[in-house]
């Protein structure tokens, strides 16, 4: 099993709230949507365990269902407008791909 881990600071021009709305009403969806994704989440940083800040404000994970596709999806009209989007709020964000041991 694969899934992609996205970590992420916004901005410091970025709106905290237009941002949350956007995921909420616009990237969540649409990214759940693709055939090629069993699961998309996007968890907001709280903390460290040890109490000290997050390094990253936001973390996306992506459950891959079929990274071959996935490849394909992120090249459609609708997903590249997407990405367009994602990259005007997100500060250098840095994509992981894991798999299960």
């Amino acid at each position: 099993m694969a899934y992609v881990v996205v970590l992420f600071n916004l901005k410091s021009t970025t709106n905290v709230g237009e941002y949350e709305s956007w995921a909420r009403a616009t990237d969540l969806p649409t990214v759940n949507a693709l055939s090629s994704v069993n699961k998309f989440t996007v968890l907001k940083g709280m903390g460290t365990f040890s109490g000290e800040p997050s390094p990253f404000q936001y973390i996306e994970i992506i459950d891959v269902a079929d990274m071959d596709q996935l490849t394909n999806d992120v090249s459609t009209e609708v997903m590249q407008k997407i990405s367009a989007q994602f990259q005007e709020f997100a500060d250098n964000p840095t994509f992981i791909v894991t798999e299960t041991l």
